[in-house]
């Protein structure tokens, strides 16, 4: 990187989103910029956001960070998916897995095969059977997959689990060790050029103005740089997500230490369950349009499994996105850029998509017009494909118990979704990005787990004898039950593998 100019850059807000940016900065562009990260502990952070995507294994990696020390350290559990408890009605229970249905191999996909043979009345499994990430799961099993692609391990990805609060110390002490600077102060004026509206320099309480080439606004959703200094507008989406508030709390762990998320619905909204390795995160996702903050939090206080650890903590949002997530020479990461609840725990891998968009698009000075725009088509790109995704778990209930499910059961739909699932109901067919985070099975699990069956597929799905076809799938049903029974218990994995620090 010789010769490249090195730009002053200043983070402000820490956290979750200001620490991981300072990190992966610090590591990845080292001599490209000096980093300088400004945060108040009188301001606090948001701090429950305790489930991720398996995208941040690739995170983790690329900082040098040793898998078992971090989950040790974030007192941290395995994820294989998510439960999605009573979303189609009451009573369902699907997973979505980070994984393959069947092998994964071929150009048919595996719920073709299965859509003939139940269409022709054939008595089949349902189709979270033909997944190990599911069996796995349904199991309370967990095993690091297989490098041997011939093998039923090595169908699926898993995600973490952790302590959100140790998150960002952990990533200060790496940030810090690499160079990165820290401030404590709050920011209280933000400075511009005059001529183009760059911002120059942020002013704390106590009169020091700290100057920067580059600002990264992580001030959560008060959006300090991005929302407030520079007015960027934000796109509301509460019509089609209409929860915009939350109570968290944790309790202690009564049940199994389960190797995933549950999102159980409830009634103007859904409850999450996120079990660590010293206590379990709970919360209730709502509308208040359709509850009150009282009835929210005894729901929440009454639904959970063991003693309280703390009160009932509330929180309120937006779901939606500014306009644009770079402007000026400011970028917004994390909650200052955008808000869409953590029903597929997307909020951490939106913060790390925006921060390795950064690294690849980093430019050689303030004036970034080229580079800021493709980090916006990008970021949009993802925002706009989570919210679809997010917005199918609503619109395909048929629940028509409560007034907040009938009003997302009958909602008009963005027409990118609705066209998604025509597709899928006439012929089985997933629409299929290049970019973006959620891949076929997770489309598939969505849909079929809540009652949008294919009434037709592929023809190449015709082509195997049928008798064969189904003593196939027999014989793929038994292996993975088979292999899923010699897999070790999750908790008695975490206890070899990574058993929590007793200094976190």
């Amino acid at each position: 990187m010789a010769g490249r100019p090195s730009l002053r850059v200043v983070i402000v807000g820490g956290g979750t989103s200001g620490w991981m940016a300072a990190a992966a900065l610090a590591r990845l562009l080292p001599g490209r910029c000096s980093l300088h990260l400004i945060e108040s502990e009188a301001i606090g952070v948001i701090g429950v956001g305790e489930a991720t995507l398996p995208h941040i294994r690739g995170f983790v990696e690329r900082l040098g960070i040793r898998e078992a020390d971090f989950m040790a350290w974030t007192r941290g559990t395995f994820k294989l998916g998510i439960e999605f408890r009573d979303w189609g009605k009451i009573g369902d229970s699907y997973v979505h897995p980070f994984g393959t249905f069947g092998r994964g191999k071929g150009d048919v996909d595996f719920h073709h095969y299965w859509t003939r043979l139940r269409r022709a009345g054939v008595a089949v499994p349902p189709l979270e059977h033909f997944s190990y990430a599911c069996m796995l799961a349904r199991g309370n099993r967990f095993d690091l997959p297989a490098t041997d692609p011939d093998k039923l391990a090595s169908t699926y990805g898993y995600a973490y689990q952790f302590d959100a609060l140790l998150f960002a110390p952990y990533l200060r002490r790496i940030a810090e060790g690499l160079g990165a600077r820290r401030t404590e102060g709050k920011v209280v004026e933000v400075l511009r050029d005059g001529a183009s509206g760059n911002i120059t320099a942020v002013r704390l309480e106590d009169g020091q103005a700290i100057q920067g080439d580059l600002f990264i606004d992580c001030s959560g959703f008060r959006s300090l740089l991005l929302g407030e200094a520079l007015a960027e507008p934000f796109e509301d989406w509460n019509h089609w997500l209409p929860a915009d508030r939350a109570v968290a709390m944790p309790c202690r762990t009564e049940t199994a230490v389960t190797p995933y998320t549950s999102a159980i619905a409830m009634p103007a909204g859904w409850r999450w369950r996120i079990p660590l390795q010293h206590r379990t995160g709970n919360g209730y996702v709502y509308a208040s349009a359709f509850t009150t903050d009282e009835d929210a939090a005894r729901a929440l206080t009454g639904a959970v499994e063991g003693a309280p650890l703390a009160d009932p903590r509330p929180l309120r949002f937006r779901a939606g996105r500014r306009r644009r997530s770079w402007a000026h020479n400011c970028v917004a990461i994390g909650l200052a850029s955008g808000f869409l609840e953590p029903l597929e725990s997307t909020s951490i891998y939106l913060v790390q998509q925006a921060i390795t968009a950064l690294i690849e698009l980093f430019p050689d000075s303030a004036k970034c017009a080229i580079e800021r725009d493709e980090f916006n088509r990008l970021i949009d790109m993802e925002y706009d494909r989570i919210r679809d995704f997010l917005i199918l778990h609503y619109h395909a209930t048929t629940r028509t118990d409560t007034d907040f499910w009938n009003y997302v059961r009958t909602m008009t739909v963005p027409d990118s979704l609705a066209e998604k699932i025509e597709l899928f109901r006439r012929a089985g067919r997933v629409v299929k990005y290049r970019e973006g985070v959620f891949l076929d099975a997770s489309w598939i699990a969505v849909y079929i787990g809540q009652g949008i069956e294919p009434e037709g597929y592929d023809p190449r799905a015709d082509l195997p004898d049928a008798t064969m076809l189904t003593r196939s799938m027999q014989a793929l049903h038994g292996e993975i039950a088979a292999t899923v029974a010699q897999v070790p218990e999750h908790l008695h994995y975490i206890d070899r593998y990574c058993a929590m620090a007793a200094a976190a």
